[in-house]
C-alpha cells in the first residue's frame, strides 16, 4: 500500500510539473502587435517607463510577453544601481504591478 501510495504521489507532482510549464506561454512580436492594435493590451514602451520609474537609474535587460492562465503579462528585468536583478511583471491590459522581487 505504501509503494502504491508513493507511485501515486510522483505521478501526481509529475503531472503538476506539466500543467505548470503548460499554463505559461511566450508570445511572439506578431501576436504581440495584434494584440496591441486591438487594444487589448499597452505598448510596452508604456509600460517599461512604469518599470524604470519604479527603480530610477536602472538598466532594461530583458522584456518578453507571456500569458499566464488566460491573463497577458509583460515580464520585465532590470538592472538597480546596485547591481541587483529585479524580476517585475506587469499587467499587459492594465499595467498593474503583479510583482517586484529581486531576481
Amino acid at each position: 500500500m505504501k509503494l502504491n501510495l508513493r507511485a501515486h504521489s510522483r505521478w501526481a507532482l509529475a503531472l503538476l510539473a506539466f500543467c505548470s510549464l503548460a499554463v505559461a506561454r511566450d508570445l511572439d512580436q506578431d501576436e504581440a502587435l495584434q494584440l496591441r492594435q486591438q487594444g487589448v493590451i499597452l505598448p510596452l514602451e508604456q509600460l517599461l517607463q512604469q518599470a524604470l520609474d519604479l527603480h530610477p537609474g536602472a538598466k532594461l535587460l530583458e522584456a518578453e510577453l507571456e500569458e499566464k492562465h488566460g491573463v497577458y503579462i509583460y515580464e520585465v528585468e532590470l538592472l538597480d544601481t546596485d547591481g541587483v536583478v529585479r524580476e517585475l511583471d506587469l499587467e499587459a491590459a492594465t499595467g498593474r504591478l503583479l510583482k517586484d522581487k529581486e531576481d
